[in-house]
């Protein structure tokens, strides 16, 4: 007898979402009324061009904005209800994130940036030192342990940084174009390697980008354009149970 695949739990779920900055007298949406699910362990892309509105998206859903109006839940948590202190102790708990700059401390070594979010949880030197060092081996860095940013290659830069995300074992990576500054072999290493790291660790991945290239390793693609939701695409054989019906 067949069974039936159990329904995947929502990460993130949004209920008609919406950004509206005001400029002097003009009142410009940033992002119309976006309702959403996203189960635990999809990598999900926010796909579009500049201005859609894809990163006002991923930042509110990140706690760095607060919406106009709507509802965000993170793992059961209303996010946009927590107050400021308590969004910041939710982020480092729930959150890692890789910048399209780096965003490395260029004083530290590799070691030093990667161990920099445990240090925030009050983990012992010794302990966050050791969990850093072996996630710069899992992304590859092992012989670069001492090497400062200025030291290193772009491409090994992200790579540093994408240890920094993984390091805390967070239950969401948000990354914003995090691509968006090397060059094409270094850039599908960089993919490869995120994406390993996501489906190894059971964690859930929201990527931004405007390249349609990059947004072929996600589970599925979110199409947006003029801060709303055009598409809503799943890859050939993915099953998300009618998640979005939760």
């Amino acid at each position: 007898m067949e069974q039936t695949a159990k329904p995947l739990k929502p990460a993130i779920v949004t209920k008609k979402l919406s950004k509206v900055y005001v400029i002097g007298a003009e009142r410009v949406i940033a992002l119309g009324s976006v309702s959403l699910t996203i189960p635990k362990g999809e990598i999900c892309c926010l796909l579009g061009p500049s201005g859609s509105g894809k990163s006002t998206l991923l930042n509110m859903l990140a706690g760095l904005e607060k919406p106009t109006k709507g509802s965000i839940t993170i793992h059961g948590k209303r996010v946009d209800k927590l107050s400021e202190r308590q969004l910041a102790i939710f982020r480092q708990k729930n959150f890692g994130f890789v910048f399209q700059s780096y965003n490395l401390m260029p004083t530290l070594t590799a070691v030093e940036n990667v161990a920099l979010p445990l240090a925030f949880k009050g983990i012992a030197k010794s302990k966050r030192e050791k969990r850093a060092v072996e996630m710069l081996k899992a992304v590859g860095l092992g012989d670069r342990l001492k090497h400062r940013p200025t030291q290193m290659s772009g491409g090994q830069q992200q790579r540093v940084g994408i240890a920094r995300a993984f390091v805390a074992e967070p239950n969401v990576v948000f990354a914003d174009e995090p691509t968006g500054n090397l060059d094409t072999k270094t850039t599908l290493e960089v993919m490869e390697k995120m994406v390993e790291l996501t489906r190894a660790r059971g964690k859930t991945l929201l990527l931004v980008t405007h390249d349609i290239e990059i947004a072929g390793y996600a589970d599925r693609i979110l199409h947006i354009r003029d801060g709303d939701i055009e598409e809503d695409t799943a890859a050939p054989g993915t099953s998300r149970n009618d998640i979005n019906d939760l």
